[in-house]
């Protein structure tokens, strides 16, 4: 792969692994009787501060996981990151974890959702933990 190529996998495993990471974290803060929304804001201009705590996060708390880039997109990038990785040589724990979140977001029906819906596959293995109340707006397309 080129230098291009690599950058933008590079981006995508950095993306996931974040997308992943907020997850969790929004998940324990309500399971433990926190408002996620609460502990966003909280966190949000400090050292765990991203677009993705920003963006997503808040996607993940108001449930609208209209899809602005496609899970199935995210996880066929996914594989590209761990196909240059085996060509290098390389073991690349979290992101290959992340690809087994997406994997399974997939698989329980999520490919045309938001990549912001890995909160639901994190959901879905810890049920009846939920981040917040609110309906799911998901695509009907």
């Amino acid at each position: 792969a080129g230098s291009g190529q690599l950058a933008k996998l590079c981006n995508q495993a950095i993306v996931g692994i974040n997308i992943i990471a907020v997850s969790e974290a929004l998940l324990l803060a309500a399971a433990g009787g926190a408002d996620p929304a609460a502990v966003r804001k909280a966190i949000t201009g400090g050292f765990a501060d991203s677009m993705i705590l920003q963006v997503h996060g808040q996607r993940m708390i108001e449930r609208k996981f209209l899809p602005g880039g496609r899970s199935q997109v995210h996880l066929k990038d996914l594989n590209s990151v761990m196909d240059a990785a085996h060509a290098s040589k390389l073991t690349l724990p979290l992101s290959e974890k992340t690809r087994e979140i997406f994997k399974y977001l997939v698989e329980i029906g999520g490919g045309r959702y938001d990549q912001s819906a890995a909160l639901l596959a994190i959901e879905h293995m810890n049920k009846p933990a939920r981040v917040g109340t609110a309906p799911d707006t998901l695509p009907t397309d």
